[in-house]
C-alpha cells in the first residue's frame, strides 16, 4: 500500500494540503497574466501552488499557457538563457516537429542549433553561442510575447529559484535587462518565486532594485491547525485507518505547521499506525524524525561560530531582549554587534527567518534538536 502522505515532490490532487485562497488568488492572476512574486520560506509549498493553480487555470483557459522553468542548476546569464527558450518553446508546442519550426521560426538574429534526443516528445534540446546571445538578446527575453502574438495565445512563464540570478555577473544589469522587457508585454506574464526567502526579499522588496513593484507580491503564511489537522484525518481515513483528534493536533504542534514536516510526521505516524493513531505512535514517529536527522543537524552547527552558537541558544531559550547586557553575559555574546551579524549571517543561511521584527527558525525540527539535545534546556 502507498503512503497517503507526500513530501519532498510537487503534491497534487489529494495530496494538496488547503491553500484555497492562494490557489484563488493565483489563478485569477494567471487568467489575467498579472506578474506575481511568491515569497516564503524553503518547503512551504510554493512549487505545489504554483503547479495546481497552473493546472486549475490552464483547465479554465484553453488559450492559456504555462510554462515551467527551474533555475536550481542555472549558475550563469547563458544558463539561463537556453533554459529560457526551451522552456518556452517545448511549454507552448504540442508536438516535436513544432518545436523545432518554432525554434527557427522565431529567431531572425540568433541562430539556435537544434538537437533532438531518443524520445523526441520530451528531448527537443535547443542551444545558441554565447558570443551572439551576449550581443543582442532582446529575441530571447521577448520569446513569450512573441509567441503570444503570433500563436493568439497568452503565456504565462513561472520561474522556480529565481534568487537564483542575484549571483550572476554583474546581477543588477541582468535584472534590469529582464524587467525594462518583461514589464512592456501585453500577453504574456510572469510568476517568479524561490526557496531563499532573505535572496528574494532583496530582489523584490528593496525599492532600489529594478524588480522593486514588479507585480503581485504576496506571502505565503503557514496552514492553520483545523485545515492541516482535517487533512491529516482525511487521509489516514483514505488507508483504513483512523488517528485521534490529539494526535493531529500534536503533529502540527510539534511540526509548527510546517507543510513538508506535516507530512513527513504524519506518514512517519501512519507507518507505525495498525488501525487507529494515538498520541503514543506521533511521539515515537517524531523522535524517530529528530534520530533521523541529529547527524545533519550536528554538521550544520560545526560550520557556526561560536558568536553564532550562542546566539541560537538564546534563541531556544526565549529570551526576548538578545542585545541586553544581562543575556548577552549570561549567553557569551560579546556585543550587540556581534549579535545583529550573527543575525544577519543566520537567515542568509535559511537558519533564521525575520518578518516584522519576529525572529524563528525556519526548520522546527532543528529548533526541537537544539532546545532538547543540543543545549538541553
Amino acid at each position: 500500500m502507498e503512503t497517503p502522505f507526500v513530501f519532498g515532490k510537487i503534491a497534487t490532487d489529494e495530496n494538496f494540503t488547503d491553500r484555497e485562497q492562494e490557489t484563488e488568488r493565483l489563478v485569477g492572476n494567471f487568467e489575467s497574466l498579472i506578474n506575481t512574486i511568491i515569497i516564503s520560506p524553503r518547503r512551504w509549498g510554493k512549487s505545489s501552488l504554483v503547479h495546481r493553480a497552473a493546472s486549475i487555470a490552464q483547465e479554465k483557459d484553453k488559450s492559456l499557457r504555462v510554462c515551467m522553468i527551474d533555475l536550481f542548476n542555472v549558475k550563469t546569464e547563458e544558463q539561463f538563457y537556453t533554459q529560457f527558450v526551451r522552456s518556452i518553446i517545448q511549454g507552448t508546442s504540442s508536438r516535436w516537429e513544432e518545436a523545432v519550426e518554432n525554434a527557427r521560426k522565431f529567431f531572425s538574429r540568433l541562430v539556435p542549433r537544434i538537437s533532438i534526443g531518443s524520445d523526441p516528445a520530451n528531448t527537443v534540446n535547443i542551444d545558441f553561442d554565447w558570443e551572439d546571445i551576449r550581443k543582442d538578446p532582446d529575441e530571447i527575453l521577448d520569446l513569450p510575447e512573441r509567441i503570444a502574438k503570433e500563436k493568439g495565445i497568452r503565456i504565462m512563464t513561472c520561474i522556480d529559484e529565481f534568487q537564483n540570478i542575484a549571483e550572476f555577473d554583474d546581477p543588477l544589469y541582468f535584472q534590469r535587462r529582464l524587467r525594462s522587457h518583461w514589464q512592456k508585454h501585453q500577453n504574456a506574464g510572469y510568476c517568479l518565486y524561490g526557496s531563499k526567502r532573505h535572496m528574494m526579499m532583496e530582489v523584490f522588496a528593496d525599492s532600489s532594485m529594478p524588480f522593486y513593484k514588479f507585480g503581485d507580491l504576496f506571502f505565503l503564511e503557514k496552514i492553520d491547525l483545523p485545515h492541516l489537522s482535517s487533512f491529516i484525518r482525511d487521509r489516514f481515513s483514505a488507508t483504513g485507518k483512523t488517528i485521534s483528534d490529539e494526535a493531529c493536533s500534536l503533529i502540527v504542534s510539534l511540526t509548527d505547521n510546517h507543510p513538508f514536516y506535516t507530512q513527513q510526521l504524519a506518514q512517519l505516524s501512519w507507518l507505525r499506525t495498525t488501525t487507529s493513531c494515538s498520541v503514543k505512535e506521533v511521539s515515537q514517529a517524531h523522535e524517530s524524525l529528530v534520530e533521523q536527522l541529529s547527524l545533519l543537524f550536528a554538521n550544520l552547527m560545526e560550520t557556526l561560530t561560536f558568536q553564532q552558537v550562542c546566539y541560537l541558544k538564546a534563541l531556544v531559550a526565549n529570551e526576548s531582549s538578545i542585545t541586553s547586557a544581562e543575556i548577552m553575559y549570561k549567553y557569551h555574546i560579546s556585543s550587540a554587534t556581534a549579535a545583529s551579524r550573527s543575525l544577519k549571517t543566520l537567515i542568509k543561511r535559511d537558519i533564521l527567518d525575520n518578518r516584522s521584527g519576529e525572529v524563528s527558525f525556519q526548520d522546527p525540527i532543528f529548533a526541537y534538536w537544539l532546545r532538547n539535545r543540543y543545549f538541553r534546556i
